[in-house]
């Protein structure tokens, strides 16, 4: 039954599943203030997002557990399933409180960071969150308060106090995360609080779980193994997200892509410890890296930040987000502009628009991923089939029957302008692939005899209006039907 909104949606975001502009490049979305209300959700399910992120830097863990329920009642309501994904807070790496809320740090002014203290801040110092900065810095090391915008040069360290000198000034105020240029800062990426988040997180079964702040693959590893014991009563096991934006991450990259199900290219703090000249080519290659590796990649920080206060993007911004796409990014993240932002739903419906502009603009050639390559697994093998020969019959559609979803994952990480549709029986499988590239999951029970699987697979795509009588499109499957990892068919139909 179709649910009347108490609001006018704009037609963007009215489009039904037959007639909506296919759109490869998955869209994130964090929820908060301006986008909690159940109406609102809908709307920006119904306008493109995939996935919805809910930020454990804020809110309490009941208040998690309500937006989780509430975001699956939308996509209830809108005829789509989402990803969930909960992105962790990561170690509190920030100053404390100052006495007025905020002080103006002048340039050249002297400043303390102090472990110890317990009152309140003011011009001349403040305390810390993270008590292990005296050990983790030196004379002469630059510190990089408030994403960057505060510059402090340390001139010494004094027991638990840090001395440093105001390099840029200006205003800062509670709680301003602090960042080591050049990196170097010891916290370790899973705090107490991170823990009791992952058990809240299981209960509801996020689909994704995003990691902050991981220097090495072992704190991915440890992440997982907190998430399987957390999940195993729901029998549950996540998608895990690494969030790149330490320094000491990007020598590690490789290694860390090996043990998570993908990265975030998390553009605040990175830039801020690298310098901001050198993310676009990290971020080109942070994507390329992934998708060689068979692993998902997030765009994040500030692609349409300007939107959280205008109806309307900057040419600059627009030109990011499309650049994102055109490097190859599965999703791209909305934070602040849906969270806090005035035009919630806008931004969405405006991040749409510019992801299919880009990808119809994308120039490929699907032949050449294929040289050189040797494919070591049957199933692996298939899904490479199956897109070198739906791209040159120009078939209407890639269709897999799949149980866990790594054959489609396999086709996702090739370019392609034929739609690939994963047919599921598993709920869980829907929503994780939710997140990849050019898949539409729809969720589908299926006999477990082959030939009347195929059969009922086109007629459920006919009655969506997704493929017509006479249109070609390739199949595959496993045998015997559910096995996971068992995809060993493809077949090249003519729709009846």
């Amino acid at each position: 039954m179709e649910t009347t909104l108490p609001f006018a949606i704009p037609a963007a975001a009215q489009l039904t599943a037959s007639n909506r502009p296919r759109r490869a490049t998955k869209i994130v979305a964090t929820l908060g203030p301006a986008s909690n209300t159940p109406e609102m959700i809908e709307a920006m399910i119904r306008a493109g997002v995939n996935v919805v992120r809910l930020n454990f830097s804020h809110g309490k863990a009941e208040d998690h557990v309500e937006r989780a329920r509430v975001v699956r009642e939308a996509a209830q309501r809108a005829g789509r399933e989402v990803a969930i994904m909960a992105d962790l807070q990561g170690p509190k790496i920030r100053v404390g409180k100052f006495l007025s809320g905020r002080v103006e740090l002048e340039q050249g002014a002297s400043f303390i960071l102090d472990a110890s203290r317990t009152e309140l801040g003011d011009v001349q110092g403040v305390g810390l969150d993270y008590k292990e900065l005296p050990r983790d810095v030196k004379a002469g090391d630059i510190l990089l308060l408030n994403d960057g915008l505060i510059v402090l040069k340390v001139e010494s360290v004094r027991g638990e106090e840090v001395h440093t000198v105001v390099r840029i000034g200006g205003e800062l105020s509670n709680n301003k995360g602090i960042n080591k240029q050049g990196g170097g800062l010891t916290a370790p990426a899973l705090t107490g609080k991170d823990m009791e988040d992952i058990k809240t997180a299981m209960s509801f079964q996020a689909d994704y779980v995003a990691v902050s702040f991981p220097k090495n693959a072992t704190d991915m590893e440890m992440a997982r193994q907190l998430c399987n014991v957390a999940g195993a009563e729901f029998k549950h096991k996540p998608g895990l997200i690494a969030k790149i934006e330490r320094a000491e991450a990007l020598p590690q990259l490789d290694e860390i892509l090996r043990v998570s199900d993908g990265i975030m290219v998390a553009r605040g703090d990175l830039a801020v410890e690298v310098g901001h000249a050198a993310v676009p080519a990290l971020q080109k290659r942070m994507i390329k890296l992934a998708r060689e590796s068979d692993k998902l990649v997030i765009t994040a920080t500030q692609m349409m930040e300007s939107m959280i206060t205008n109806a309307v993007p900057t040419r600059a911004e627009v030109s990011d987000v499309a650049n994102a796409v055109l490097d190859g990014t599965d999703a791209v993240m909305l934070s602040g502009e849906t969270a806090a932002g005035r035009y919630p739903l806008e931004v969405v419906q405006e991040m749409a628009a510019i992801c299919s502009a880009a990808e119809a603009a994308e120039e490929f050639e699907l032949d050449s991923d294929f040289t050189g390559q040797t494919f070591r697994r049957i199933d692996q093998s298939i899904a490479m089939g199956a897109l070198f020969t739906a791209n040159h019959l120009g078939a209407k559609a890639i269709v897999a029957l799949t149980d866990s979803g790594s054959t489609v994952l396999w086709m996702s990480r090739h370019r392609t302008q034929v739609p690939i549709y994963a047919l599921t029986p598993r709920i869980a499988t829907q929503r994780r692939m939710a997140l990849y590239r050019n898949v539409r999951p729809l969720l589908m029970d299926s006999s477990a005899e082959r030939d009347m699987a195929l059969s009922e697979a086109e007629q459920y795509l006919k009655d969506r209006g997704i493929m017509k009588s006479g249109d070609v499109y390739a199949i595959t499957c496993g045998e015997p039907m559910g096995a996971p990892g068992g995809t060993n068919m493809l077949k090249i139909c003519r729709a009846v």
